[in-house]
Order: structure tokens, then C-alpha cells, then sequence
């Protein structure tokens, strides 16, 4: 129950959540209006609505608003930034004792998929093998759960990224799954008892950079020593906003409102784990 509320609630703080609770708000109230006007047209009833009703106007100038900016590119970009380039690639990074990278960039194998297959930040895997076969770390925990009744279900997400891994030349022997986790603290907290028994404390975390922030501070609370290992940038330094591109940017954007999201979800996230003490 906790995590089906866990992944509820925030809906109605994302754009199109929060436009879509305003409009049906507004909508509701244009209808018990009308339940008072009687013998005229439905257009009628509702042109003369909108002009009774400057509370329902409010709720959907509100509503697109949200909508409108949220979707606009250079609003996406800047709010991508503000948590990406917190933590930007180090070029020497250190040789520490285990790369930890973390779920979400996975598809399971559930027909009729012929294999596992990556997202969008499926990069995650893909770097972290790479830092493996840099001769980084000498060990690898690839973490994440899959709930049965959320999403597609099927195996846990640690099982695609080790199949991944050892695909791509990293020995089954060197990899560790974390299987149980169904949030970042799970992941932090779950990795925490594996690795401590082996005496394990210093760390590569490897995760989307708009996820890094959140997840380096959880995985510092927990005790951990841990060096950022960002991958899957989603703003880069020569983006186009001249001409033709800038008025293109200004338009309502469906990548631009899911990239919009994710960050707002990244924020809602730390405050949350700040105000529960898990950051």
C-alpha cells in the first residue's frame, strides 16, 4: 500500500496532473451550474457559464498555463540543469571498491521482446560496465526490484542489468544483485548490507545525472563513501536556441513536458526524503 500511495500522490503535483485535476475541478463546476439553466441551448448554457463562473475560467487559465509552460523546451532545459550539472563527469575518477549502479534504465523480458532491453536511461548499465572494464572497481552491484502489480512486472530489474553486463564483458562472478528495492532508499539501504560484510564502503554510484543528486545524498546517509558517476545527460552545452530552433523551443513540446516531470519528480523527491531524514 505504501508504495502504490508513494507513486499516487505525486501525480497531482506533475503538470499534467495537476492541469488535469484543475480542468476536471473547473468542469464540475460548470456543471452543477447548469443544472440551473433551463429551456436553452447546451451552447448557450455553457457560452453563458463562462460568463458567470470566473472561478471555472481561473481553474483551466491556470490549468493551460501549467500545461503550456511545462512543455515549453527552454523551461525544461533549465530546470533539467539546475540538478544535472551538480555532479558533471569527473575524467579521473578514482579506483574505489565497487561501482553501484542503480534500476531504472531496463525493460524486462516479457514476451514479445526477444531479450532484455534498455530505456532511456538504460546508459546506466552501459557506463557502469564500462567504469567495470576501466578497471575501476574489481566489483559491481547492480540494484532494483519489480513490483508484480505495477508497471509490466516481471523479473527484478538487477536481473536485466547483470544479464546486460555480463553480455557486454563483465564476469558473473564480479556482479552482485540487489533485488528487493523498490525506491532509491531501498537501493542505498539494501546495497548498505550487502557490501558491509565484505568490508565495502567506498563507492562509484553510478545513475541518471538528473537522478544524482537525490541518490548521492541518500547513499551518503546511509554511511556510504561515494563518488558521483553521472551518465545519461539530457542537457548538454551546445544546445541550438538561436533562429529557427529558439521559436521551435518556445512551443508546447511532449518531450519537453515529460523532461519537465522528472525534474519536478526529482525535487518533490528531495524535499520528501529530507523532511522523512532519508537525505
Amino acid at each position: 500500500m505504501s508504495l502504490f500511495l508513494s507513486k499516487l500522490f505525486p501525480l497531482f503535483f506533475y503538470p499534467l496532473g495537476l492541469s488535469s485535476l484543475l480542468i476536471a475541478i473547473a468542469l464540475a463546476s460548470l456543471l452543477w451550474r447548469s443544472r440551473r439553466s433551463k429551456n436553452i441551448s447546451i451552447a448557450s448554457k455553457f457560452v453563458n457559464l463562462f460568463r458567470k463562473s470566473r472561478f471555472a475560467v481561473i481553474l483551466l487559465s491556470i490549468a493551460l498555463s501549467i500545461l503550456f509552460l511545462s512543455s515549453n523546451e527552454l523551461i525544461s532545459k533549465g530546470l533539467v540543469r539546475s540538478l544535472e550539472w551538480q555532479y558533471l563527469p569527473n575524467e579521473n575518477l578514482p579506483q574505489v571498491e565497487a561501482i553501484v549502479v542503480l534500476g531504472g534504465g531496463t525493460r524486462p523480458r516479457i514476451a514479445p521482446r526477444p531479450w532484455y532491453e534498455v530505456n532511456e536511461a538504460g546508459d546506466r548499465i552501459l557506463y557502469g560496465a564500462l567504469l567495470f572494464k576501466q578497471g575501476k572497481a574489481p566489483l559491481m552491484v547492480v540494484t532494483g526490484g519489480r513490483a508484480d502489480w505495477y508497471g509490466e512486472g516481471g523479473n527484478p530489474e538487477s536481473e536485466d542489468m547483470a544479464a546486460i553486463a555480463e553480455f557486454i564483458g563483465v564476469p558473473s562472478t564480479q556482479i552482485l544483485q540487489e533485488s528487493q528495492s523498490f525506491n532509491t532508499r531501498d537501493n542505498a539501504v539494501n546495497t548498505k548490507q550487502i557490501l558491509d560484510p565484505r568490508g565495502i564502503n567506498k563507492v562509484l554510484l553510478v545513475t541518471s545525472a538528473l537522478h544524482m543528486p537525490r541518490a548521492m545524498e541518500i547513499f551518503r546517509k546511509v554511511g556510504f563513501e561515494t563518488i558521483a558517476a553521472p551518465t545519461d545527460f539530457l542537457s548538454v552545452n551546445n544546445e541550438n536556441n538561436k533562429g529557427w530552433a529558439l521559436i521551435l523551443d518556445l512551443l508546447p513540446n511532449a518531450e519537453a513536458l515529460k523532461n519537465t516531470t522528472n525534474a519536478i519528480k526529482e525535487y518533490i523527491g528531495l524535499i520528501v526524503y529530507q523532511f522523512a531524514g532519508w537525505a
